[in-house]
């Protein structure tokens, strides 16, 4: 046997990193998820049928579409759910629209969302954990996410969410001995004011996901499909509550 060979590879380093270094990384590795969000709602025109940008509509039922493209890596799909809401203003969806209360509609089994920090005014650091009674995509899980809000110019709110680097988030979080962590790939809402109606917004939501763990590919992506139509469920908790902050954690 070689002693001199490499060591293997250490799944469970962690970086430690300061919270201005975590912030300026966080502002540039979410820059592509905001510019992937736009594009997704950008396909407006294709609202009725399939478009040439990838998306695949796979049903349109109660006025909500649902569509899929394939990623650039080819192991997942992405999806994307969205809904013209004639009586919620993007103000009042806007405060659930986040990754805490959208994952909450994922699995009932969510043990525990918290906020790990506030990086600053828009940027957070949010630990999502799901129990053994999970579904199996979620059993066990555990995601370390950031959750970014940016307003445009023309009042479009997007909410970027993803995982961190691995790394990075050991440093932050150690793993439970018990626990799997999965990675929220670019993911997250745009809220778009419609120009004639102050009380109507067009809400799309994109996610992808990899659980990490074994899990076959076709129930990853079957299971996915079901994801997307936690819009509906948000549009409810934002009628019955107007009022609701974007830091609680229910």
């Amino acid at each position: 046997m070689n002693n001199n060979s490499p060591a293997p590879y250490n799944t469970t380093r962690s970086w430690s990193v300061s919270d201005d270094s975590l912030r300026r990384y966080v502002f540039f590795a979410s820059e592509s998820c905001i510019q992937e969000l736009l594009s997704a709602s950008d396909s407006i025109k294709d609202w009725n049928g399939n478009g040439n940008d990838g998306w695949k509509v796979l049903a349109f039922e109660d006025g909500v579409e649902i569509s899929k493209r394939r990623t650039a890596s080819g192991s997942f799909h992405a999806f994307r759910s969205r809904w013209l809401l004639k009586s919620v203003s993007p103000e009042q969806f806007i405060t659930v629209a986040n990754a805490i209360d959208a994952a909450k509609q994922w699995d009932s089994d969510l043990v525990e969302a918290r906020y790990i920090k506030d990086l600053d005014e828009n940027l957070s650091i949010i630990r999502l954990r799901y129990g053994e009674n999970a579904k199996p995509l979620f059993r066990n899980r555990e995601f370390i996410v950031y959750e970014r809000r940016e307003s445009m110019n023309d009042g479009t709110v997007v909410v970027a969410i993803a995982s961190l680097p691995k790394e990075i988030a050991a440093g932050l979080q150690p793993k439970q001995n018990n626990s799997i962590r999965g990675l929220l790939l670019q993911s997250g809402w745009v809220v778009e004011k419609l120009d004639d109606d102050d009380d109507s917004c067009m809400i799309t939501y994109v996610v992808q996901m990899d659980p990490a763990g074994w899990l076959p590919k076709f129930f990853v992506n079957r299971f996915n499909t079901k994801l997307v139509m936690i819009i509906e469920n948000l549009w409810k908790q934002a009628q019955a509550h107007p009022s609701l902050i974007n830091h609680e954690t229910g």
